[in-house]
C-alpha cells in the first residue's frame, strides 16, 4: 500500500499521469511550481515509463518536497494512475494535469476565487490549444454547466479541472480507456449540480501531430458506449448526444 503524506490536509492535490514523457514533464511540473497558490501537493504517478521520466520527476522531487513519484505495476492507463494518486492525496481540492501540458500562473488563484464565490462542486476553464508547430487556438467555455449541458457536449478540458472534495469526496475516475475524464464530470454534476468557469484561459494544452484525425473513430466509439454504458441512456438519447458532442468538437478546433 502506497503511503499517504503524514501533513494535514492541504489546499489542493494535483493528479498527474506519465508515461514516457521525458520531453514535456519538466514544463509541466515547472508550471505548477511558477503558481501564485502556493499550498499544493504534486503527485506524480509513473505508469511504467521506459525513457527518462522518473528521473526527471525524481530529480525536481529532491529540491522540493510538495513533489512525489509514484508508480503503477505495469502500464495500467491514465484512469488508473489518477485513481493511485488520489488514494494519497490530502488536499480540499483535488486537480487534474497532464505530463505534457502546462497551467498559466494565476490558474489556481482564479479558480479558488470562483469555487468560494459560488459554491460549485467543480471548476473548469478556458484554456489555449496548440501544436509543436503552427498557429494555436483559444477554448472558450461557458461560465457555468449542468449536467444536461455536458451530456451534449463537453466543455471541461481535464487540465483544468478542479473539484472539491468537501462537497463531492474523494471520486475516482471510472476504469475506462477513454473518456473517463468525461464520465467523472458528468457524475460529479449529476450529483451535486452545476459546475463554474472561468471564462478565461487559464491552462496551455499540447496537440501531438495528428491527435485529433488519427483518434477521431476511436474516441467517437468510446463517447458512445460511456452514454450508454456509463450514463444509461437510450440509444437514440445517445446517438442525439454524440452527434452534438462530435460537432462541438469540430468547431473547437477547427483551426488547428
Amino acid at each position: 500500500m502506497i503511503k499517504p503524506f503524514k501533513r494535514a490536509m492541504i489546499t489542493v492535490s494535483i493528479l498527474m499521469p506519465a508515461f514516457n514523457a521525458a520531453h514535456t514533464i519538466d514544463a509541466a511540473i515547472a508550471s505548477v511550481c511558477a503558481q501564485n497558490e502556493r499550498d499544493w501537493q504534486l503527485l506524480v504517478i509513473d505508469d511504467s515509463s521506459t525513457d527518462a521520466t522518473c528521473e526527471i520527476v525524481s530529480a525536481r522531487a529532491q529540491t522540493d518536497p510538495r513533489i512525489r513519484l509514484l508508480h503503477n505495476t505495469g502500464p495500467r492507463g491514465a484512469a488508473f494512475a489518477r485513481n493511485t494518486g488520489l488514494e494519497v492525496a490530502t488536499g480540499r481540492y483535488i486537480a487534474f494535469l497532464d505530463s505534457d501540458d502546462q497551467w498559466l500562473p494565476d490558474k489556481l488563484t482564479q479558480q479558488f476565487a470562483l469555487l468560494k464565490e459560488t459554491g460549485a462542486p467543480l471548476c473548469y476553464g478556458g484554456y489555449y490549444a496548440k501544436r509543436e508547430a503552427g498557429p494555436g487556438n483559444t477554448i472558450n467555455v461557458p461560465p457555468h454547466v449542468t449536467y444536461e449541458q455536458l451530456l451534449r457536449g463537453n466543455v471541461i478540458g481535464c487540465l483544468t479541472a478542479i473539484y472539491d472534495t468537501r462537497i463531492c469526496g474523494k471520486v475516482p475516475m471510472p476504469p475506462l480507456k477513454r473518456r473517463h475524464d468525461f464520465a467523472l464530470w458528468l457524475q460529479i454534476l449529476k450529483t451535486h449540480g452545476p459546475a463554474c468557469g472561468v471564462t478565461r484561459p487559464v491552462a496551455v494544452l499540447r496537440l501531438a501531430s495528428g491527435t485529433l484525425s488519427s483518434n477521431k473513430l476511436v474516441s467517437s466509439y468510446d463517447t458512445w458506449r460511456m452514454y450508454r454504458d456509463i450514463e444509461k441512456l437510450s440509444a437514440m438519447k445517445s446517438a442525439v448526444y454524440l452527434f452534438r458532442h462530435l460537432t462541438q468538437r469540430v468547431w473547437r478546433y477547427r483551426k488547428l
